[in-house]
Formats: structure tokens, C-alpha cells, sequence
């Protein structure tokens, strides 16, 4: 068994990945302005949007695939290889001179940033028990803000160096980073009757048809897919709303924004992961009820950030978002682990990020053409009605399911 300072020390090394996977794949947006000279393409949103939504679909696409290998294989050479090549294509955006060598490469983060998460949240999740689960999962979380908030100074940084300067320093660092895990990062391999070690590879087909035949894992992939259209929608697009409705420069609302945004939901996943691991001692559903208290403090955040033209009303909407996403983030695998065995979870949730990616790719796409005709804040605002549907269905589904933690 793991000691209890290792396991602690397993969510802090994996913090400093999950910082850099949000870091390299949010500097491009607020990068934009500085790379237009360079990349004339660039200049319509319409083509930015495309730019993101590769990232989305690739990764999108890969997700599954990176569920089940998390599943089968080594998790730490999983984790060591995907940082490695993620931070070489950060390193390598540094040196394109055309739109179509800054797509391509995007669509390779796409592939590497993919098998990251269901390997990481899956080795926290085995190294953690039910009673400080959601506290793990929350700090590490809290890397992936952290991450969105440094690189909401990609344009800052820029400003004062260069793009390509800035893409190089953020590369190296990555790559030196997975060096450093490869010393310190161990796999838990769990002894069960379950899962034992050198067991032989499972047919992938059972293993499907087990999740499938689930009746809570369709539910909670319904219950993340739908947020994930405004999760990602805000992700990335905020940065242009607030220069949008406050009529400042991306230098300044990049910073504003991804810092309201990250700080916000830093406290929520920490705040979401306490409520969660305590309210679950006393109620099976306390990590649904922390998840869906989250999740509905940002239906009242959409419609204050689509119709609001003031830095008190974004600014506060931003917070409110931030810190109930925060909650609902903190929360998906262990409510995940309350339905599905541990040699399934990297499988389940990489089908849950598919999903939730698909969303995000479409709504980015689409939020581009939005921003293009000046519609970006009102279609924002629709999203609150999508994301009151799916806490309504979930929130009233759950109350009459059965939970057995794993």
C-alpha cells in the first residue's frame, strides 16, 4: 500500500502536469493578436475558431482510445510520453510561418494532451480512498487553472519577447518537467480480487459491454457532456468577450478574464472537493449534491456574462462561473468511481471526455462564427437553458439510482 506522504506526493507531481497541459493548449488564444502579422489567416475568427476546434476533435477522438490504454498499460510511461511530446509541439509552434504548420501541430497536441487525463485522474483516483478522493482530484484540478491562468499572459509575454519566444520557453520547461517525473512518478497497482498484478489484457469488447450496459454511466455521460458546451465555450472564448463588451485590448482582457476565471475555480474545486469528501460520510449522494450545487451557480454566471458591459458584471460573472465549475470539476471522477470499477475508470472517463470534447469543439466553432456577426454574448447566454436541463434530468435521475463506491 502506498504511504500516506507518496500518495500526496503523486498529486503534487501530477499538479505540475496538469498545469502545463492547460498552460500550452490556452496560450494560443489570447496569442492571437501577436501572431496575426505573422500569420495573416489569423485575423478572422472564423479561422481561429477552426484552429481551436482541431485541438477539440483530435483530442476528442483520441480520448477513448487513451482511456483504455490508461486501463491496460503502464500509467506513468503514459503520463512521461504524452508530456514529452506535447511540450516538443509547444516547442515547435515557436518556428511556423504558416497557418496550415500551426494546424497540423495542434492536431498533434491534440493527440498527446488526450492521453494525459484519463491516466492521471485514474492513478489519483487508485492511490486515494474515499475519504480524501475528491480533495485529491480537486488539487490537482486546480493545476489545470492555474495552467489557464499563466496562459491567459501568453499575449503579455508576447508583447515583451515574441510569440515564438514564448512558445520556446514554455516547451523547454515541459520537456525537462517529464524528465523529472520519470525518476519520481510511481504506478499503484492495486491487488484486488479485481484487478491483480501481470493479469492477463482483457477483451476490450467485454470490458465495453460491461460500461455500456451501465445504466448511471449513460447518465453521467449525458451529465457531462451538456456543461461542457459552456465549460469549454468560456475557456475559449472569455478572453474575447471581455474585449469585446469592455472595449479594451486582448493584452489586458486576456490577463482579466483567464485570472478571474482560474483564481475562481481554484476555490471552487477545493471548496467542491471538502464539501464532497465530508458530505459523503453521511449521505452517499454528497458528492451529487456538491456537484450539482456547483454546477447550477453557473447558470445565473452565463446570462450576467452574455449581457453584461461592465467589469463588475463580467468580472463578477467570471467569478461565479469559475468557482461553481470549480465544484462540478472536482467532483466527476469520484461521483464516476460511485458506478464504475477501478479497471474501468480511465476507459469510462475517456469516453466522458470524448463527449464533453465533441461539445466543446462544436460550441467553439460555432461561438466563432458568433463573435464574427457580434452575436458571441447573447449565444453565451442561451447556454444557461442547456446547462438548467441537464442539472434538472441528472439531479432527478440520481435521487432513485442505488450507489455502490467501488
Amino acid at each position: 500500500m502506498a504511504s500516506k506522504t507518496y500518495k500526496w506526493l503523486v498529486v503534487a507531481l501530477l499538479w505540475g502536469v496538469a498545469l502545463l497541459n492547460y498552460l500550452d493548449r490556452q496560450m494560443l488564444s489570447t496569442m492571437k493578436a501577436s501572431m496575426q502579422a505573422s500569420i495573416p489567416e489569423l485575423q478572422t475568427a472564423a479561422n481561429f475558431g477552426y484552429l481551436m476546434a482541431i485541438f477539440l476533435w483530435i483530442y476528442g477522438l483520441m480520448s477513448p482510445v487513451a482511456g483504455i490504454v490508461a486501463d491496460r498499460f503502464n500509467r506513468k510511461w503514459i503520463i512521461v510520453i504524452s508530456l514529452f511530446v506535447w511540450s516538443s509541439v509547444t516547442f515547435l509552434m515557436g518556428y511556423t510561418t504558416s497557418f496550415n504548420q500551426l494546424f497540423w501541430l495542434r492536431a498533434l497536441m491534440g493527440v498527446s494532451e488526450a492521453l494525459y487525463i484519463p491516466a492521471g485522474l485514474s492513478l489519483i483516483a487508485d492511490y486515494h480512498s474515499d475519504k480524501t478522493r475528491s480533495v485529491a482530484i480537486g488539487i490537482h484540478m486546480t493545476g489545470l487553472y492555474v495552467g489557464q491562468s499563466l496562459g491567459g499572459f501568453g499575449a503579455t509575454i508576447a508583447e515583451h519577447y515574441s510569440w515564438q519566444e514564448t512558445f520556446h520557453f514554455f516547451g523547454i520547461i515541459g520537456i525537462i518537467y517529464a524528465l523529472i517525473l520519470l525518476l519520481l512518478l510511481k504506478e499503484q497497482k492495486i491487488k484486488t480480487s479485481k484487478k491483480v498484478e501481470n493479469e492477463a489484457p482483457r477483451p476490450l469488447l467485454k470490458d465495453l459491454k460491461v460500461l455500456f450496459g451501465n445504466l448511471s454511466f449513460w447518465l453521467l455521460l449525458f451529465y457531462f457532456t451538456i456543461p461542457s458546451l459552456s465549460g469549454w465555450g468560456i475557456k475559449n472564448w472569455l478572453p474575447t468577450l471581455f474585449a469585446q463588451n469592455l472595449q479594451i485590448e486582448m493584452a489586458k482582457a486576456g490577463p482579466l478574464s483567464t485570472i478571474a476565471l482560474a483564481v475562481s475555480s481554484l476555490f471552487g474545486v477545493l471548496f467542491g472537493g471538502v464539501l464532497s469528501d465530508k458530505w459523503i460520510q453521511k449521505n452517499p449522494r454528497g458528492r451529487i449534491f456538491t456537484s450539482t450545487i456547483g454546477l447550477g451557480l453557473t447558470v445565473p454566471a452565463l446570462l450576467f456574462l452574455g449581457f453584461g458591459h461592465s467589469v463588475v458584471h463580467l468580472v463578477c460573472a467570471a467569478l461565479c462561473f469559475g468557482f461553481g465549475y470549480g465544484m462540478f470539476d472536482a467532483n466527476n471522477m469520484p461521483i464516476l468511481c460511485q458506478f464504475v470499477s477501478p479497471q474501468h475508470r480511465g476507459t469510462a472517463y475517456g469516453i466522458m471526455n470524448m463527449c464533453g470534447v465533441f461539445a466543446g469543439a462544436f460550441i467553439t466553432n460555432l461561438l466563432g462564427k458568433s463573435t464574427d456577426q457580434g452575436q458571441l454574448g447573447y449565444d453565451l447566454a442561451i447556454l444557461a437553458g442547456f446547462v438548467l436541463l441537464a442539472l434538472a434530468i441528472f439531479l432527478g435521475k440520481m435521487m432513485h439510482i442505488r450507489i455502490k463506491d467501488f
